[in-house]
């Protein structure tokens, strides 16, 4: 009735600044295309309300992470080595097992582990996957990683507090380099 234009399964069309077809009426999150995640959504919010204000809202759809909470968790932000294969793209895949990180070990949940993604020539990040305790919570690190166009060398030598969880990212990003020292 007021003019916004649906989609074949009836998510409301928005341009690149979440603008309808009516100019003062603005959708985000579930309403839209995309994943359904409140986190998704949160960020789609703060950028339209940016590109009202006048500023230059933007939204990096490959630095949203996906968690599905089970047990164990899985986590996981930016392509696949599906989608990279797909996209010609060579990268370098580092992996750490959590049955190599002693704080998983002591607290016998030592299934699963960290694999990441990163451009073969520049080492960048590229995408990041975790199966294992936490990964929900330490997907975060790949999140900023991505976001700010890390390498993996840059994660694998920052300091990480020992014995946590995260070690196992730091050594998945040295294995993408390098070479983890504890597997």
């Amino acid at each position: 009735a007021l003019g916004i234009q649906t989609d074949k399964l009836g998510r409301i069309e928005v341009d690149e600044h979440f603008k309808t077809a009516v100019p003062s009426i603005y959708a985000i999150g579930d309403a839209i295309d995309g994943p359904m995640l409140a986190h998704k959504a949160e960020e789609e919010g703060i950028a339209a309300v940016e590109t009202i204000a006048g500023f230059a809202g933007h939204v990096n759809y490959d630095a949203i992470p996906g968690v599905i909470y089970t047990y164990p968790e899985v986590a996981s932000v930016g392509k696949t080595e599906e989608e990279l294969k797909e996209a010609g793209i060579e990268y370098s895949k580092g992996t750490f097992p959590f049955q190599a990180n002693s704080r998983a070990r002591a607290n016998k949940s030592a299934e699963g582990f960290v694999k990441i993604l990163a451009d073969k020539k520049t080492d960048k990040i590229l995408g990041c996957h975790i199966i294992g305790p936490n990964a929900g919570e330490m997907i975060a690190e790949g999140v900023l990683g991505i976001e700010y166009g890390a390498s993996s060398e840059d994660i694998a030598r920052t300091c990480h507090a020992h014995p946590t969880l995260s070690e196992a990212f730091k050594e998945a990003c040295m294995d993408t380099y390098d070479q983890p020292i504890h597997f």
